[in-house]
């Protein structure tokens, strides 16, 4: 197979829900993260070979194949195709996997992976609340023997609470340290290569530079004072809980030769993958399997990676993933995650990329390790060189 490389990895600021982003359409939110992908990297867009965009809600704003869409709509080659694709909160994660895999069996020799999803205008469920029906048959049910017509995420993140025994102040704990390590890595400008600016239409010189999720001024105390935030539910709390957001990103993948004849140097190559199912009751332990699976698959050990980005979708992921692969605690999540930074479901994957390479070149770290839990039992995870 040929060597596939990360040659950028962009993304909008993070928007709180009803927040900056909410007046912007999904599609003109990614056709601006397009554009800018194509031009600070000086490239012709026509050379592109493939678009692949991760959405999980695909409906009314963002249906019918929002890649395409988003890229007509920046202006850009009618003659590039694109599509979209769904595994959940790992979906433009899985972007990535398709359009790296693409160019290394020499289908493609650039592509672009990206990711979206405007929560403010697109809910999460939507396509369950719209469509005609459930998703899940009887006989499914049967087989997890599910008293209710779908798997939930939040009974999911609790059950694992209490499977590897954590505490609600261990929830806690580890959510705050997301929210002050996301205050630090923004007032320090560690954001600053990944994230760019969006203008907030009908404001006159309105910009969005920073993520707006992050709550500089929580503590322990406030956390502990919130309610559980699910009913029937004792440990979650919109505290230890990703925060519903908008977003889009994208990551421009090529062969080291066609970005050394571009004049654009390499910042990371693609060293392995995974991808893996589980319960799908419990449904968000697929890191720990799709960890271990890429690291024996790539001949590496958790003392090789430097850094580590666990997507957050609950504070219970991150701290059960930990306690099965010992990874320190300060090569994970760095900058912070989705608890505060916020989780916009499809875009989350191809963010989580951008953060890992700019904490990567930041730090001077080599390898790098990304990997998210999804709806429905499922993971993937992607390792990282940085060159």
């Amino acid at each position: 197979m040929r060597e596939t490389v990360i040659v950028d990895a962009i993304r909008t600021p993070i928007g709180r829900h009803y927040g900056s982003l909410s007046d912007i359409h999904p599609v003109d939110l990614l056709a601006g993260i397009f554009n800018a992908l194509v031009t600070r990297n000086h490239i012709d867009p026509s050379l592109v070979d493939d678009i692949i965009v991760g959405c999980v809600d695909q409906t009314g704003e963002q249906a019918l194949n929002i890649a395409r869409n988003a890229w007509l709509t920046g202006g850009l080659p009618e003659s590039v195709p694109g599509t979209t694709v769904d595994r959940q909160c790992g979906s433009s994660l899985q972007a990535v996997h398709f359009a790296a895999q693409g160019v290394m069996a020499g289908v493609y020799d650039m592509a672009i992976a990206g990711g979206v999803e405007v929560m403010s205008r697109v809910p999460m469920g939507a396509t369950l609340k719209q469509g005609p029906g459930i998703p899940k048959t009887q006989s499914l049910r049967d087989r997890y023997q599910l008293d209710r017509p779908w798997f939930d995420q939040a009974v999911g993140a609790e059950l694992i609470a209490h499977q590897w025994n954590l505490s609600r102040e261990e929830l806690d704990a580890f959510s705050l340290t997301s929210h002050r390590r996301a205050t630090q890595a923004r007032e320090t400008g560690k954001f600053d290569q990944e994230i760019v600016p969006v203008t907030i239409p009908g404001l006159d010189e309105c910009i969005l530079e920073q993520d707006e999720c992050i709550r500089t001024d929580t503590t322990l105390e406030k956390m502990a004072a919130l309610k559980p935030a699910y009913s029937g539910l004792e440990l979650l709390t919109a505290g230890n809980s990703s925060q519903i957001c908008d977003a889009a990103s994208a990551v421009l993948i090529m062969t080291p030769e066609l970005a050394h004849a571009l004049g654009i140097r390499p910042r990371a190559r693609f060293v392995s993958f995974s991808v893996v199912g589980v319960d799908p009751v419990t449904m968000l332990t697929g890191p720990i399997l799709a960890t271990q699976k890429i690291l024996t698959r790539s001949g590496l050990t958790v003392d090789d990676i430097g850094l580590f980005e666990v997507n957050e979708a609950f504070a219970s992921v991150v701290l059960a993933w930990q306690r099965e692969i010992h990874a320190p605690w300060n090569k994970i999540n760095v900058n912070g995650g989705a608890i505060a930074l916020g989780h916009p479901l499809g875009a989350t994957g191809t963010r989580i990329i951008a953060t890992l390479l700019n904490a990567l070149e930041d730090r001077g770290q080599r390898y790098g390790l990304a990997t998210i839990c999804e709806g429905g039992g499922l993971a993937n995870a992607t390792l990282i060189e940085r060159l």
